[in-house]
Order: C-alpha cells, then structure tokens, then sequence
C-alpha cells in the first residue's frame, strides 16, 4: 500500500470515528436520554422504597428522580467558568 492510500485510509478512519463521537454526544444531550434516565430512577427508586416498606414510595420517588435528572443537565455558566480555568491556553 502506498503511502497516499494510507494517508487516506486514516482520513476515513478519523472521519468515522468523529461520526461516532458526534452521535454519542447527541445521544449524551437528547431529551430522549434525559426521559428514560428519569423513567428508570423513578421506577428503581419507587420500587425499593415499596419494597422497603415507606409509606407512599411512588410519591416519596419524584424527588430524587427529579434531583437526578438535575444532576446530568449541563450548568451553562458553570461550565463556561471550568473551560476558562481549566484551559486557559485554548
């Protein structure tokens, strides 16, 4: 193989492998990621405390369901300060 056709063997390759990134990012910020994250912390949390014994577990369920789908939002100006300080150089 000559050194052109490698050359643009690893183009292709990067460029697959940015696809791939790039849907991983838009799978990682989707509302759809977002709705079972909070779908499946609801029913695991709800399911433990019923079987736990709390006393209205699916009720008692919506607030840490909630805090932890606030947890995976981005926070803008929290995230703009750790770019500034953390790459400077940039």
């Amino acid at each position: 193989m000559g050194t052109l056709e490698k050359i643009e063997k690893e183009i292709e390759q990067i460029k697959l492998r940015n696809e791939r990134v790039e849907i991983d990012k838009a799978w990682e910020t989707s509302g759809t990621r977002k709705l079972f994250l909070i779908i499946f912390t609801y029913l695991s949390i709800g399911i433990y405390m019923w079987v736990i014994g709390v006393n209205e577990p699916w009720l008692n369920a919506v607030i840490p369901s909630i805090g932890f789908l606030l947890s995976t939002l981005t926070l803008p100006f929290i995230k703009k300060y750790w770019k500034q300080h953390m790459y400077k150089d940039i």
